[in-house]
């Protein structure tokens, strides 16, 4: 009898979580294959809400930990954190040795995971590559990690055309769409009375969903942009909820959290929450009238739900967009304004550029129909034509 193929997936992020787990069931209920769960970065964290408790509640074993958070908010405590993440993820892979690595996105985590598969030989499977986030350095680590990937499932077409100018093999490029509609897709939302009692909050006559990661790469410090998103969020006055999810460990995220404490403080109709789990999230998603700030939720997510987005500044500066996002720069007046236009916006026939929900079962499809994951790893860069310049 043939061993199982082993697939492991790396998670750093409660919303990196919530976007695989349509992929952790297809791969748990294939009998051909051994699903391997590492946990990482903020997972482990208490600040964060050690997230890796609701990884196990939701049926899955972790099978390996890899502590790497320093305690800073700092450009140099994440570097730093990237080096223990290197070492923890070298420990790691050589222990499960899997046959395949199943990585998404962008995080300074993951490229250190990838980083380790490169060396040990590892094949990597990368999930929405060739997206563009102009304003953070997750751009780059985005692009590393796809040159260092061999089979690579992006998003939308936008995408599938940057992989290829990256010079990947056209016959292991897949157009899939992305896993966040598979979660939309199968999702069991809460009711509005559900989600009151859950999040002990009261919704107001009009609401807003609001994550503000730190931008990078924008000169601007994250906190003074944020301090412009609350000063408009202020002027929208007591009848609006403002319904705050925490920024991740970036560089800048610990003064975002305490602007975020500091203001639902002094106002009752704000709440703020560290971790609310993907369903809650989704589920209010769908309850509110808006979605704030400059998560790539508003984005992928929002859309399907027919909901507004107002996308402040340059950090998903460059992703394909449905018309229900508005953007706008990181200032006061702007945003007040964008927000008073996505509570007048029509979204009904709103399509979202990226897929359907079956994310995960054309993943699979792809991965069954690989015979040898290893013969993968000798790459050669396939050329783009270009037009030479005059």
């Amino acid at each position: 009898m043939a061993s199982k193929r082993k697939l492991c997936i790396v998670t750093g992020t409660r919303a990196e979580y919530g976007l695989f787990i349509p992929l952790l069931r297809e791969i748990k209920k294939d009998g051909d294959y051994q699903l391997q769960l590492v946990a990482t970065g903020m997972h482990l964290s208490p600040e964060f809400g050690a997230t890796y408790h609701r990884i196990e509640e939701d049926g899955f074993t972790i099978d390996y930990k890899v502590e790497m958070l320093l305690s800073g908010d700092t450009a140099s405590s994440v570097v730093k954190s990237m080096g223990l993440a290197l070492i923890g993820f070298s420990d790691a892979f050589q222990q499960l040795r899997p046959d395949l690595l199943v990585l998404i996105g962008d995080r300074y985590e993951i490229l250190a995971a990838a980083q380790a598969a490169m060396i040990l030989k590892i094949p990597i499977a990368h999930i929405a590559g060739g997206d563009t986030t102009e304003g953070a350095f997750d751009e780059a680590i985005r692009h590393s990690i796809t040159k260092m990937s061999q089979v690579h499932f992006v998003t939308n077409e936008l995408s599938y055309q940057r992989v290829r100018q990256l010079g990947e093999n056209p016959d292991y490029v897949f157009h899939v769409g992305s896993l966040g509609i598979d979660r939309i897709r199968m999702l069991q939302a809460l009711s509005r009375d559900q989600l009151e009692k859950k999040l002990s909050f009261q919704f107001c006559s009009r609401n807003l969903l609001i994550t503000f990661h730190p931008a990078t790469l924008d000169d601007q410090q994250p906190g003074k942009q944020f301090w412009e998103l609350l000063a408009a969020l202020y002027n929208l006055g007591p009848d609006t909820g403002l319904i705050f999810t925490k920024p991740n460990s970036d560089p800048g995220g610990r003064e975002i959290s305490a602007l975020i404490d500091a203001f639902v403080i002094r106002h009752s109709n704000g709440a703020a929450y560290t971790d609310m789990g993907d369903s809650v999230y989704l589920s209010l998603m769908k309850q509110v009238d808006a979605v704030v700030g400059n998560s790539s939720g508003g984005i992928y997510e929002a859309p399907s739900f027919q909901k507004p987005t107002v996308n402040i500044g340059d950090r998903q500066k460059g992703r394909l967009m449905a018309s229900s996002v508005i953007c706008c720069p990181p200032e006061r007046g702007a945003i007040e304004k964008a927000v008073e236009e996505a509570f007048a916006m029509d979204c009904t026939s709103v399509e979202n550029p990226y897929g359907n929900g079956y994310s995960a079962e054309k993943i699979m499809d792809v991965l069954r129909a690989i015979p040898d994951y290893q013969h993968l790893l000798i790459k050669r860069f396939h050329m783009v034509p270009i037009h030479s310049p005059r």
